[in-house]
Order: C-alpha cells, then sequence, then structure tokens
C-alpha cells in the first residue's frame, strides 16, 4: 500500500500529525508513507523512522514570488515529484483550500473531512472521499480519526509521534551540526518566542521563572530565531544566572535541546509541540489562545497552564513544574 499524507504547516500542526505515521504504520508495516510539507518544516516528519519519503513543497516562499521564472520552474518540479508514482491513498489531514488543492494535484484517491469538519468548506470538494470527523475533538485526534476512517483501521491506542532524536551532550552522532553550548548538569530550555505578541509570557515572569530554576539546580536554555527573539533571549540571559541565550539552530537541532532538557517550559508555539512530542516533561503557557483543542498532548508528563486572557503566574507554574524534575 502507498500512503500520501498532506499537512503542510504550521510547526505544531506538523507535530500533531506524527502520531498519524505510528498509527499507520501498525495497522500496515509494509506501507510505504510519504508526506508532503512545507519547506521550513521538513525536518520535523524525517524524525520519524516510519516515514519513507518527505516531499517539500513552498507554498509561502511562491506567493512571495508567483511571477518569476524560477518560481515557476520550482512549482513544475514540485508537481513532477508528486506525481512520480501513484498512491492507494492520498489523505489531506490539514482541511485547507491549499492542502485540498495539492492534494488533487497527486494521483491517487484522495480522502479529507467534509465541508462540516474542515477547517475550510470549500476544501472538501477537492476529495473523492469525506469523512465526518468531530471539531470538538483535540487536533492530534482529529488527524488520527480522519486517517483511521480514510484507511480502514481503528485508532483506539494513545498517541505515538514514534520520534527520538540524538542529545547534544550523548556523543551519539545524529545532529546535523556541531551541538550548540550547553552549560554543565541538567538544563530546563525555556521557550520564549511566539507568532504573537499577545501570546507572550511579560519578562520579568520569565526572569522570576529562570531564577528559581537556577536555585534549583537546572541551567536555562533559551533558543531564538529572529533577532528581535535572540535581543529577548538575551536580556533574559543576563538576568538568568548560569542561563545561555542559544544561537540560531536547525530544527533538528532544536529537537536535540530539547531531547536533552530535565524539563521545557514555552509559551503556545510548536516548538513546545514537539518537546511533548519527544516525550519530555512539558509546560505550554497560554495567555491569549485556547489549550483544549490545541495545547500539549501527549501520554508523558505534558500539561497546559493557563487561557485566553488568563496567563498563568510564575508561583503556578513552578508548583506544576516541581514534580517534574
Amino acid at each position: 500500500m502507498r500512503i500520501l499524507l498532506i499537512k503542510t504547516s504550521s510547526l505544531g500542526d506538523v507535530v500533531h500529525n506524527l502520531p498519524v505515521v505510528t498509527d499507520l504504520r501498525r495497522s500496515y508495516p509494509d506501507a510505504q508513507i510519504d508526506w508532503v510539507v512545507e519547506e521550513a518544516f521538513r525536518e520535523i516528519p524525517r524524525l520519524h523512522p516510519g516515514l519513507h519519503r518527505v516531499i517539500p513543497v513552498a507554498l509561502r516562499r511562491w506567493r512571495r514570488a508567483l511571477l518569476t521564472p524560477a518560481t515557476w520552474r520550482e512549482m513544475q518540479f514540485f508537481r513532477s515529484t508528486l506525481q512520480e508514482q501513484s498512491y492507494d491513498l492520498v489523505i489531506d489531514t490539514q482541511g485547507l483550500l491549499k492542502s485540498a488543492l495539492l492534494a488533487r494535484l497527486a494521483r491517487g484517491r484522495r480522502c479529507g473531512y467534509g465541508a462540516a469538519s474542515a477547517r475550510e468548506p470549500l476544501a472538501a470538494r477537492f476529495y473523492d472521499v469525506r469523512f465526518a470527523v468531530g471539531k470538538d475533538l483535540h487536533a492530534v485526534e482529529r488527524n488520527r480519526r480522519l486517517v483511521s476512517l480514510a484507511a480502514g483501521y481503528s485508532a483506539s491506542s494513545a498517541p505515538d509521534y514514534g520520534i527520538a532524536v540524538a542529545c547534544p551532550r550523548s556523543g551519539i552522532p545524529g545532529t546535523q551540526s556541531e551541538p550548540a553550548p550547553t552549560p554543565a548538569g541538567p538544563s530546563a530550555v525555556l521557550l520564549t518566542a511566539t507568532s504573537r505578541d499577545d501570546k507572550l509570557w511579560p519578562e520579568e515572569r520569565w526572569i522570576a521563572l529562570g531564577r528559581a530554576l537556577q536555585q534549583r539546580g537546572l541551567s536555562c536554555l533559551l533558543p531564538a530565531g529572529s533577532p528581535a527573539e535572540r535581543a529577548r533571549a538575551e536580556r533574559l540571559a543576563q538576568a538568568i544566572p548560569g542561563s545561555v541565550a542559544l544561537p540560531p539552530l536547525s530544527l533538528a537541532e532544536l529537537a536535540a535541546q530539547l531531547a536533552a532538557a530535565r524539563i521545557v517550559i514555552g509559551v503556545d508555539t510548536g516548538l513546545v509541540h514537539l518537546a511533548a512530542a519527544l516525550g519530555r516533561p512539558t509546560l505550554a503557557l497560554f495567555c491569549a489562545s485556547d489549550p483544549a483543542l490545541t495545547g500539549v498532548y501527549a501520554t508523558t508528563p505534558a500539561l497546559n497552564l493557563g487561557a485566553r486572557g488568563q496567563p498563568p503566574g510564575v508561583e503556578e507554574v513552578l508548583a506544576a513544574a516541581a514534580p517534574l524534575f
């Protein structure tokens, strides 16, 4: 059996789709499972050993230069790659018009959400087979339910993300470049950056939390990507004894840092979901979004704190973190 999964973005959504690969591999051990994903996130599906091939797409980048010859050449190459073989099932777990159009380009039986279940109802028109899946389910379970209906099996067990990475201090090859600097001893990774300013946790709370963790024997690591994020990480590192503001890292390198941490604490961002998927004790801090349907979700200790308009306090976070490390 050949199966193509389509889940292009964003980072958290891609992480939430990983248990689907585990479910499919358990039900169809010999299946060839491919995955179409935005090029920026292609390292995440590659962490799963059950995947055969990752097919990167660059919709975000193409939109910025749609009229250039180079973009059209890339689009044609993507289409040719996608159509190199026929699939028994093409399953779009994204439920957006853009992902449904990608499914339409592939050769195979195209499956997706029905109009009442899809995030964009118009997407349902482009599938050959449509399934009703409740919108009240967590995103992980929505993905699993859709794929189990399309592929004809029952996914009744707890979600298994199926991924593991080499820790940077283990001495085992696996990261793509030299390990980022890490302090000696156990670490806590603090994910302070997110895509929206209203999701940020106040810097003074990060400082109070970091100092409390340092007093409990944990060195704090602060990943950052953009210049603004790096500036924040550096401010926090200066105020938290023994902490390190990490340089920009690839997703694979970040995954290794998360896997090595004693605990991960972060705002509503894709990396906090990756930490939970890697089996690390994880606390997700919500300030402007609802964790009920898209919070961290794993069988290992993974807790959601706060809610829209109700950010958690430092003492609440410390109380939740204490049993985890």
